[in-house]
């Protein structure tokens, strides 16, 4: 099932195929507490695949519906690598769906770093390249405002610890994980 245009898309680094598979066949995908983004409350996951994905690099091509998601050491979640130099750091262990490949894989044009950012399910599913999934500048506020409701609505987070909408929009670009603004 695709996602409706307004639905909350976190797109996420999918670092080994291990990873993904783990997604596959165990349904959930990690995020270090330390690095996570201010509001993991989304509606899907969509997965940015880095370089160790061989032809399949640099592009997303998988997304996943949040079922819920839970704390956990990464020493428990990952039972074969107990001696990790991260084994007794948090995790937010997000809880999926089945992994749904996108209709067309999005591309990056070139290698890029990417980190956690929000989107929509229309961009994510009208995206042809990376760059197209990064909302416009005059949707920003509409898609922070979105995150902050649903962060306050299920009580998750300190609400206060999220600025409000009237922030500069260099400061909104932050919090939405885009580089700079546009």
């Amino acid at each position: 099932m695709l996602p409706e245009p307004g639905s909350l898309v976190l797109v996420a680094v999918m670092k080994q195929p291990r990873d993904l598979e783990i997604a596959r066949l165990h349904g959930w995908y990690r995020i270090p507490l330390r690095s996570a983004p201010k509001v993991i409350l989304v509606d899907y996951l969509a997965f940015y695949q880095t370089g160790s994905f061989d032809t399949h690099k640099w592009q997303i091509q998988y997304f996943a519906a949040v079922k819920g998601h839970e704390l956990a050491k990464r020493a428990e979640l990952i039972k074969d690598e107990a001696d990790h130099p991260f084994a007794g750091h948090e995790y937010y262990k997000i809880q999926l769906g089945p992994l749904t490949l996108l209709p067309r894989p999005i591309l990056a044009k070139k290698w890029r770093r990417i980190t956690f950012f929000y989107t929509t399910g229309e961009y994510l599913l009208e995206a042809e390249t990376i760059n197209d999934l990064i909302v416009a500048e005059d949707e920003r506020r509409s898609l922070w405002q979105a995150l902050r409701e649903r962060a306050e609505k299920y009580g998750h987070y300190n609400v206060l610890d999220l600025p409000e909408l009237d922030v500069h929009p260099d400061v909104l670009a932050f919090l939405l994980g885009v580089e700079k603004s546009s």
